[in-house]
């Protein structure tokens, strides 16, 4: 009988988001009697090339969902259907729970290569387990929010929102996104579902089939503002300056129309947004604003804002929904010790640092960033801040600390406005952020 179809993955379903060689390393521990607790790190070794920071985004919410995880009766029943694993294995399964610790970076942290986004503490079989469903929610959502923190540094104050999801790859990541892009600092989206999920507020105007479904485009303009005061108007359907005439016409006609904003979709965006403010200026619209969409980059952006050019927001869709110049980051979720033991990876350039670590971020005198420091976690005296906090403890969730996710949006504020220069470029290049290892940690990998 078929699976019915469905467009999400059921709390029941979750622990079999995972792979294969998960389980069956899972089952290898388990016939061994490989108990002992390990600790696993997650990190990236190389930033992509047009990224000075990554901004560290759903690791927290993570480990929130690995404290609750559970194998159903459906989802081992279905396993056993595989015949790839052991009925007595699978009996086990059925109580399996996870009981370790879990230290995260705050949602909304600016992260470097090789910097921890968080340590899992438990027995080998647990952490084990959450490796391929934490890569998944922190990947797409580090991603997304690294991409769309750059476009709110782009427009320099000007409201950013968020029209991506057709072309986002799945629902899931549709609905994730939101959640990056308030992190980010987006000012709204245009998807329902994930704004109200996610608390970012819903925002839209338009689409051409609308204008093109009337007899004409005055006629689209005049019954649309009817229905929604202080609505926005698309305007490039067929002749963008046509349009804007056409809005300040019927504005002038009728007195009770009100529209608050044009909509740019085509075109010379620089030069349509000038001749469009000085026809709405010069008919004494100066209330009016102007919104800019179609293909929209932070390159594009900081362009028009450089340019004066008199857009007061910006809708951006494919180019922050996908990150399309830099779709992933080489994450790792690596062992680094066992059973007391710290343990290193030695592969030509995948060697990674050994041992349970904590992050500190040392600032100047006027409160920037100077540096990061990488040390063991039971080192007493460090500089700096240190960054990595337990969210999940003996298993069970610190909700004081989850808590700290809905600071987000106020955390990058204020990151940006604590980085040197050199890391809030757009173009590409390198920071020269100091990321540095402590000595007690530079002593335990050489040993």
């Amino acid at each position: 009988m078929s699976q019915p179809i469905s467009v999400q993955v059921d709390d029941g379903d979750l622990a079999l988001l995972t792979d294969l060689y998960q389980l069956t390393m899972l089952q290898a521990y388990w016939k061994e009697s490989m108990q002992e607790r390990a600790t696993f790190s997650l990190y990236f070794r190389k930033l992509p090339p047009t990224r000075r920071f990554m901004l560290a985004c759903g690791q927290q919410h993570a480990a929130a969902l690995a404290s609750r995880l559970r194998f159903s009766s459906s989802a081992l029943s279905r396993l056993a259907g595989t015949g790839k694993l052991d009925d007595a294995f699978l009996d086990w399964l059925a109580g399996w729970r996870f009981t370790g610790d879990i230290w995260t970076l705050p949602e909304g942290t600016p992260v470097f290569p090789n910097e921890p986004f968080l340590e899992v503490d438990a027995p080998i079989a647990e952490a084990q387990l959450l490796e391929s469903l934490i890569m998944n929610l922190v990947q797409l959502e580090t991603v997304l929010a690294s991409k769309a923190v750059r476009l709110v540094m782009a427009a320099q104050g000007r409201p950013v929102v968020d029209f991506g999801m057709r072309r986002m790859h799945g629902v899931d990541a549709a609905v994730r996104g939101v959640r990056a892009y308030r992190t980010a600092g987006l000012a709204a989206t245009s998807n329902v579902l994930g704004g109200l999920r996610h608390d970012l507020e819903i925002n839209g105007t338009m689409a051409h089939s609308y204008i093109l479904a009337h007899d004409s485009e005055r006629e689209a303009f005049r019954a649309f503002a009817r229905h929604y005061p202080d609505t926005t108007l698309l305007v490039d359907t067929h002749d963008t300056l046509e349009g804007v005439r056409m809005v300040i016409e019927l504005m002038a006609e009728e007195p009770d129309l009100r529209v608050s904003a044009i909509r740019l979709d085509s075109g010379d965006l620089g030069e349509l947004a000038h001749r469009s403010r000085t026809l709405l200026d010069e008919a004494g619209f100066e209330e009016i604003k102007i919104i800019a969409s179609s293909g929209l980059d932070e390159y594009r952006i900081q362009e028009l804002v450089e340019d004066g050019a008199p857009i007061d927001a910006f809708g951006v869709g494919t180019q922050m929904g996908v990150s399309a110049d830099a779709p992933v980051i080489d994450l790792s979720y690596k062992l680094v010790e066992y059973a007391g033991i710290p343990r290193v990876k030695h592969s030509t350039g995948k060697v990674n640092l050994p041992g349970r670590k904590q992050l500190y971020r040392r600032r100047d005198a006027q409160g920037r960033y100077a540096g990061d420091i990488i040390a063991s976690r039971d080192e007493a005296i460090v500089d700096g801040e240190p960054l990595l906090v337990p969210l999940v403890q003996g298993g069970k969730l610190d909700e004081s600390v989850m808590a700290m996710a809905a600071d987000a949006r106020e955390r990058v504020r204020n990151s940006l406005a604590e980085m040197p220069e050199a890391l809030t470029r757009l173009a590409p290049g390198e920071s020269n952020y100091p990321v540095k290892l402590s000595e007690q940690l530079k002593r335990l990998q050489q040993r």
